[in-house]
């Protein structure tokens, strides 16, 4: 269940998704899959092979895109996702979802 974003924010992430850009949007998030997990930053782009790279720059695996049109995303969540968004600089997601 994902939480804690507006429609804009969301309709802003799948706009950029759609003309191929990597685009991140966090949000609350809670599944009895992962405990002690509380939130997950989606990583979108509809260029497959964009994606694809940006996972191997990070050091992910690029089997675990979710291919779903028209957002195919990588799911970021624990330590990792913390790594990345510094990696990223996107300080504004980590601050509002108390990362740092």
């Amino acid at each position: 269940m994902a939480f804690g974003i507006k429609r804009e924010e969301l309709n802003a992430w799948k706009e950029a998704v759609s003309r191929g850009e990597i685009a991140f949007l966090t949000h609350y998030w809670l599944d009895p899959r992962f405990p002690g997990t509380k939130t997950v930053t989606k990583v979108g782009c509809s260029d497959l092979d964009r994606l694809n790279v940006w996972c191997k720059e990070h050091g992910l695996n690029p089997k675990y895109i979710h291919h779903r049109p028209p957002f195919p995303h990588f799911d970021l969540l624990g330590p990792k996702q913390r790594e990345v968004l510094k990696q990223e600089k996107l300080w504004d997601q980590l601050e509002r979802f108390h990362m740092l």
